[in-house]
């Protein structure tokens, strides 16, 4: 019996497509290798002791856990589970929610933290688009200018109109 190339073809294309999918699927009786875990630390979080939901949490390597006894640090610091930072010279200071302190004993608030990203967005803002943030600066002064400039013709305005006010 003869059958046409494109016959033959397809049948070939059906039969190697079984074959693929059958090793693909699993066997009864393998096991199946498990997920990988991913660290429970969230993304960009740094080593070090941060302040969190009013506990002190150590991350290391990508995971955190709670502090429950006293730590002391590579430089000689110690931090307590209640967040009070004690320095090699006896400086003691206590952080609040959201501040950080590095494994080497660097302490650094939320508020520099946040300055600290803010600079960065600038920079970055800056080098995506060259002279823009000059040109906004100077609109803005502009607005400014002019919005005083009607301040001061409304307070004029109201000035003459008591004027007129007390000569009648």
């Amino acid at each position: 019996m003869k059958s046409s190339p494109l016959f033959r073809s397809l049948l070939g294309v059906f039969l190697l497509g079984s074959i693929v999918t059958q090793a693909q699927t699993a066997r009864p009786g393998r096991v199946q290798p498990k997920p990988r875990v991913a660290a429970s630390a969230v993304e960009g979080t740094k080593d070090g002791l941060s302040m969190v939901k009013g506990r002190v949490v150590l991350t290391e390597l990508g995971i955190s856990n709670p502090i429950t006894a006293d730590k002391k640090l590579i430089n000689g610091t110690v931090i307590t589970p209640a967040g009070l930072v004690t320095a090699t010279d006896g400086t003691a200071t206590q952080i609040a929610e959201g501040d950080h302190v590095s494994l080497s004993g660097r302490v650094t608030t939320r508020r520099a933290i946040a300055d600290a990203d803010s600079i960065a967005k600038v920079q970055l803002f800056d080098a995506k688009y060259p002279g823009k943030r000059k040109k906004m600066e100077e609109e803005k002064a502009k607005k400014d200018k002019a919005k005083a400039k009607r301040e001061e013709e409304k307070a004029k305005a109201k000035e003459k109109a008591e004027k007129r006010k007390r000569k009648k």
